[in-house]
């Protein structure tokens, strides 16, 4: 039985057992430790574990979260400690700070969160790390949409991993990524914080980048669950509409793959409601799915202010203990990004019989269990990270400055190798590019000279530098016009920007037009600034009313046309634009999804002929800016036809990229025609670089169901794989594809495999198949569920 205090006397003054006791014996199983533990613990103690704190969040000036400023409460944070703390909110994110003074002022920090609280602790410190760990100086990573570009699960997860390993080293213990919201609408802001429009590439790359943080001992949080980005109207925190086969066949599928294969260990709830309930309400969603059917048995925390949301914006709550009770029924376990809820508001609602300590004893297990896995009950744990070893123990923060590397040329070699492989060459009708070591090149725009152009909105000199701005920026970032300067030491370089990202002043043009003019050829650098809540053009809250590319950009790039000298557009973006305006007239075009801090040198390779471009699009580019925010995943009345005068085809569609060699793919073959609703074939097929420079072809496996009970997207990604090629080499790529992975949700609301006729597709991008194998399943009807198989085992070798 619980032992609660008086209600006015503190925790300290209760009768309770010694602080000591098995919950401190390693050898015993966490969950054994964990009970013994809670039986010990008090009611304010008990609570305090389930939220976090956010020292130096400011509640003034510009947020890094929604209603950040409305949300803020004061805290007494010398009078919280004396309870416990579950969580230290972005101690490296919420300022610059250098990461050995971070490293110490965190070490401090959990110092006397241990020696204030009856039991000694720690809380559990967590960090953005998005596109990298979010903190100044330490590695600016390209952002996801680049990841899903790269098409490269096993590269992202060693980005991961190092992104983990350098946030373990410092005493960070959770990370809150990855994003698996699957892309449905283009205009979404947040569109550059996503892998991509198709469920099994967010699955797959999203599950790679799981398993590579957790791989060096940080918790993994996937985001945002569940059906954020199908927010209508593609407004932040818009209702969603999504019907119950949208939710199952495309935006569950990444999260079940995170949890079933990735072994994750902690989820966010989303901002959205649902049909009327709000994510952060909805038992059904954060326990009835997540827990009974997917067995998930980590922790649910709060997207920031989320719990606060019930109450402030979504209306569900009367107040913050409603609030409170609505979120733990559900099943969310913290509160983030500091208290509201879940302090006093709940102590009170439990003592008043309005919430049954249950549930507050159901999250707090969770909680407990998982500090338990991360050595945070142990006797011998230490404060100090691996980063400072032992000699910073007593010292002042200031002595360590200087001494945490978060950014080792280790780091930056593979932020390099990413941003390369993100690279899409969209088009080069004449063969303009690579350009000549010699040539007169113009280099116009406003992203060609502005680090941040190769930056989201979540790393950290775009998060939160931009409010520090006599901070430096804390890592090396060579714009693309040093990078060209650099790759091209013999040409006659020549820049001016031209016109502004947004806005409509139109009177730099002239000037660009002169240069444009003079040059052999011109490299138009056009695209987003990253920015939050309106402060910029892609990223949280900044949402696109069209596609139409940012202020005047667009007539920047007709003037540059106009001049006859051959324009070849790089763009620095967070999401596509329509390019159908220009498409018949550029020289060449290349997209770069906000690349990292190596994303000059990276696209500068690309203009010189040093990189082979190997991108795909994980997102199609529109032909035009409005109306048609389609992604490809459309069932036959979704595309193109006689009934609408709308076109939603678009201009260079998902899985689309060009390489400067050429690769011909033998006929493909399959050991079987016909197989049972639960068998498998294998496809195979060789693919051979015919041309004179070393490259990279990605060959996609699409699915498309000619028949079926519920009306089915024309064709669907059920495989990839990522083939390096030297010239002249050959490689053979298998597939074995299971009958489960044609699953989808039918009449009756069950995931069934249906017998029938199917096609799998081999093809370079859902606009260019090449191959097409019949295969028909026969049998009877199959229903599957979260055991089903998820994933087309693939491999790459060498051709016999």
């Amino acid at each position: 039985m619980a032992i609660h205090p008086t209600p006015h006397a503190p925790a300290e003054a209760a009768e309770t057992a010694t602080a000591e006791g098995p919950w401190r014996d390693p050898s015993l199983a966490p969950a054994a430790r964990v009970a013994d533990l809670i039986g010990r613990m008090t009611l304010e103690e008990k609570a305090a574990q389930l939220y976090g704190v956010w020292v130096g969040a400011d509640a003034d000036g510009d947020g890094v979260a929604p209603h950040q400023n409305d949300m803020v409460d004061p805290v007494d944070l010398d009078e919280l400690t004396t309870r416990g703390l579950g969580q230290l909110t972005r101690p490296f994110g919420t300022a610059p700070v250098d990461p050995g003074v971070g490293a110490v002022a965190l070490a401090r920090a959990q110092r006397r969160i241990t020696s204030a609280n009856r039991f000694g602790i720690p809380a559990l410190a967590h960090e953005e790390c998005l596109a990298g760990f979010t903190a100044w100086g330490a590695t600016a990573y390209p952002v996801p949409l680049a990841w899903g570009a790269a098409w490269d699960p096993a590269l992202v997860a060693e980005m991961a991993h190092r992104i983990g390993r350098d946030m373990r080293s410092v005493g960070v213990h959770q990370g809150l990524a990855p994003v698996l919201d699957v892309i449905r609408d283009l205009r979404w802001g947040r569109v550059e914080e996503t892998i991509g429009e198709d469920p099994y590439l967010v699955a797959t790359i999203g599950t790679a980048y799981v398993r590579g943080l957790q791989s060096a001992g940080i918790v993994a949080t996937l985001k945002h669950f569940a059906g954020y980005s199908a927010s209508a109207g593609a407004r932040n925190l818009a209702p969603v509409r999504a019907g119950v086969r949208e939710l199952a066949d495309v935006i569950l599928p990444p999260f079940e793959a995170a949890v079933q294969e990735g072994g994750a260990r902690s989820v966010m709830h989303s901002y959205a409601e649902i049909d009327g309930v709000p994510a952060a309400a909805d038992p059904t969603l954060l326990t009835g799915l997540l827990r009974d059917t997917w067995g998930f048995t980590g922790t649910v925390v709060a997207d920031y202010f989320g719990i606060g949301f019930l109450e402030t914006l979504h209306r569900v709550a009367g107040d913050r203990a409603d609030a409170a009770r609505l979120a733990l029924t559900a099943g969310v376990d913290v509160e983030l990004p500091t208290v509201r809820s879940y302090g006093d508001a709940l102590i009170g609602a439990v003592r008043d019989g309005a919430v049954p300590e249950e549930l507050v004893d159901r999250a707090l297990h969770r909680v407990l269990v998982q500090k338990c896995e991360l050595g945070l009950l142990d006797r011998d744990w230490s404060p100090l990270p691996t980063a400072l070893g032992g000699e910073y123990d007593d010292a002042d923060p200031e002595q360590a400055r200087g001494t945490v590397d978060l950014d080792p040329p280790e780091n930056r070699a593979v932020a390099r190798l990413l941003a390369e492989q993100s690279c899409v060459l969209l088009a080069n009708p004449g063969g303009t590019l690579p350009l000549p070591a010699g040539a007169r090149i113009a280099v116009v725009g406003p992203r060609a000279d502005d680090p941040l152009a190769m930056l989201g909105c979540y790393s950290f000199p775009s998060h939160v530098g931009v409010s520090h701005p006599d901070v430096p920026l804390g890592v090396a970032i060579p714009t693309l016009l040093e990078a060209v300067g650099a790759e091209f030491p013999g040409a006659a370089v020549t820049h001016t920007p031209g016109c502004d990202v947004d806005g409509d002043d139109t009177s730099g043009i002239e000037a660009a037009v002169a240069l444009a003019r003079e040059a052999e050829v011109c490299v138009a650098v056009l695209g987003d600034r990253a920015g939050l809540f309106g402060r910029g053009t892609s990223g949280e809250g900044c949402d696109a009313a069209d596609l139409s590319l940012p202020g005047v950009q667009g007539e920047l790039l007709d003037a540059l046309l106009a001049t006859g000298t051959p324009v070849v557009l790089v763009l620095l973006t967070g999401r596509p634009y329509a390019l159908g305006r220009w498409a018949d007239r550029l020289a060449g075009a290349v997209q770069a999804f906000f690349p990292g801090e190596e994303g000059g040198p990276a696209l500068a390779g690309v203009l010189s002929g040093r990189v082979n471009p190997s991108g795909r699009l994980p997102v199609g580019v529109p032909y035009g800016p409005g109306g048609q925010p389609w992604t490809y995943l459309q069932p036959p009345l979704g595309l193109a036809g006689g009934v609408s005068n709308l076109d939603p085809t678009p201009l260079y569609p998902f899985g689309h990229g060009l390489s400067y060699t050429a690769f011909d793919w033998e006929p493909a073959e399959a050991d079987r025609s016909e197989m049972a609703t639960d068998g498998a074939v294998d496809v195979e097929l060789t693919v051979r670089n015919t041309g004179d420079r070393d490259g990279a072809e990605v060959v996609q496996l699409y699915l498309h169901d000619p028949v079926a009970q519920t009306t089915r997207p024309d064709v669907r990604l059920v495989g990839y794989a990522r083939v390096p090629l030297a010239a002249g080499e050959a490689r053979r790529v298998r597939f074995r594809f299971h009958a489960d992975l044609a699953s989808f949700t039918g009449l009756a609301g069950r995931r069934i495999v249906e017998p029938g006729e199917l096609e799998l597709r081999l093809g370079a991008s859902t606009g260019d198949i090449r191959q097409t194998l019949p295969l028909r399943l026969t049998g009877p009807e199959r229903t599957v569920d979260h055991h089903r198989r998820l994933v087309c085992e693939t491999s790459v070798d060498a051709a016999e």
